[in-house]
């Protein structure tokens, strides 16, 4: 729930870690490779990001159907069924029977002993095809968890393919699956998840000879300490940098198409997303848009809330699906990960790359904003030559009034901060740092050199 005015657009966040757990006791003797996020100005020891991209990570996976292919975009695809699978759709009641094909990731060894793994995808999804995308892990107890669900995605909503959805109730009594959030249950206790794999399930209707595909699939490990308050930093790389974003709002869509998360005024994480694909460029077809109300000023904004909707969560706000809904678009890619300091920001800023960010807090804790909220996305255009945040923030009346400029301070703390109080004093989380990185296929060295530091690339 909301604060004060606004309506909250995230669900509220897990419960924050509260400490390393010492030791990694019963881990598996070895592990597959992989690429470990470098440790530069961030909180490196606590985040962790492993992806599947490059040919030779689809190579080094059990392939059951899928077929990896190279070029500039390497990714697996659809290739031999391997069977069929009933699905009934919890959301319509209906039954069908598709075709299907696995991908499974070796056994990657967590950089962190993680309390808490976010999952995001790249995929096509032609007509008629979905994908399941699951994660199972290794406790650092020695036992595993189950394989969970981490999302059912598809890029389509029509009557051809399932709901796209979350999965509740989804548990071992060790951890749990929160929406899009894996979390261990009793993070005092000391237990972590020390190491994981993926697995993706691909399905078509049958004998339709359809190929759907996955060119990336990352797995963000972290276990940020407990914290009301994080250091200060110091302004940095990106004082006086403003990236020319697209500034839209999401309160002037109030009203429109409820059956998406209640209307606009609660869209403001699809309304991030299309700020995003503006500015790279990218935004739907005059097509796309033909089922939007021409009345309707940004129908693009309307596009991404559909197609970013969650029908178990009930809303736009679910992390993967928006990365996944921006990787859609022609040559782009996109990744859910976690920030360890607003350095970080400012080196991607400064490279030409903004970072859209998931915070919470009361009225009195960002001056300027004149809201609070249980949870809220806005994006990071740019830094002030005093090094204040100048943001997009889609809760604006509208779209001229989207740029804002909050102080460094007030806002580096709610956004990197994992708890913090209500307006009534009742301890709350925070999200620790959450954020989305949307960028094209094709970066300059200087983007990519960022990136790679912060284990995306």
């Amino acid at each position: 729930m909301a604060m004060n005015s606004r309506p909250a657009t995230r669900r509220t966040v897990l419960a924050a870690v509260v400490a390393t757990a010492a030791g990694v006791a019963g881990a598996p003797p070895a592990y597959a490779g992989g690429r470990a996020a470098a440790k530069a100005g961030r909180d490196a020891s606590k985040i962790s990001m492993r992806t599947w991209s490059r040919y030779r990570d689809w190579a080094e996976g059990k392939a059951e159907g899928v077929r990896a292919v190279n070029g500039n975009r390497p990714s697996i695809v659809f290739e031999r069924p391997q069977g069929t699978a009933e699905y009934k759709d919890p959301h319509t009641g209906e039954s069908a029977t598709w075709e299907y094909a696995t991908w499974t990731s070796p056994l990657h060894k967590s950089g962190v002993p993680a309390g808490e793994v976010i999952t995001s995808w790249n995929a096509h999804t032609p007509k008629g095809t979905w994908l399941r995308i699951e994660l199972h892990g290794v406790y650092s107890d020695g036992t595993k968890t189950p394989w969970y669900t981490m999302g059912i995605w598809t890029a389509g909503d029509g009557k051809d393919v399932p709901r796209r959805t979350s999965v509740d109730d989804q548990t071992d009594d060790k951890s749990s699956v929160w929406t899009d959030t894996f979390a261990i249950d009793d993070l005092a206790d000391g237990l972590r998840l020390v190491a994981y794999q993926v697995r993706l399930t691909l399905y078509r209707a049958i004998a339709s000879g359809s190929k759907p595909a996955v060119w990336r699939v990352s797995a963000m490990s972290s276990d940020v300490p407990d914290r009301f308050e994080v250091p200060a930093s110091k302004p940095g790389v990106g004082r006086g940098v403003e990236l020319d974003v697209p500034p839209y709002s999401q309160e002037i869509h109030k009203g429109q198409y409820p059956e998406y998360d209640n209307g606009g005024e609660a869209w403001c994480s699809p309304t991030s997303s299309q700020m995003i694909l503006s500015y790279w460029g990218r935004k739907p077809s005059a097509e796309d848009l033909s089922w939007v109300n021409p009345d309707y000023a940004d129908p693009q904004v309307c596009h991404a809330a559909r197609h970013t909707f969650d029908y178990q969560y009930d809303g736009c706000g679910n992390w993967p699906f928006n990365a996944a809904y921006a990787a859609t678009y022609r040559n782009m890619e996109a990744v859910v990960t976690r920030l360890g300091s607003l350095t970080d920001a400012e080196r991607l800023v400064a490279a030409g790359i903004p970072v859209i960010t998931s915070q919470s807090f009361i009225e009195t804790e960002l001056d300027g904003a004149g809201y609070g909220t249980a949870g809220h996305l806005m994006t990071v255009v740019g830094f002030t030559k005093e090094g204040d945040i100048i943001a997009n923030d889609p809760a604006s009346d509208d779209n001229d009034a989207v740029r804002h400029v909050y102080k460094r301070r007030q806002w580096e703390n709610i956004w990197l901060r994992t708890k913090r109080k209500d307006a009534d004093g009742k301890v709350k989380s925070g999200t620790g740092g959450v954020c989305y990185l949307y960028f094209p296929t094709s970066l300059t060295e200087k983007q990519r050199r960022v990136l790679k530091s912060l284990g995306v690339l």
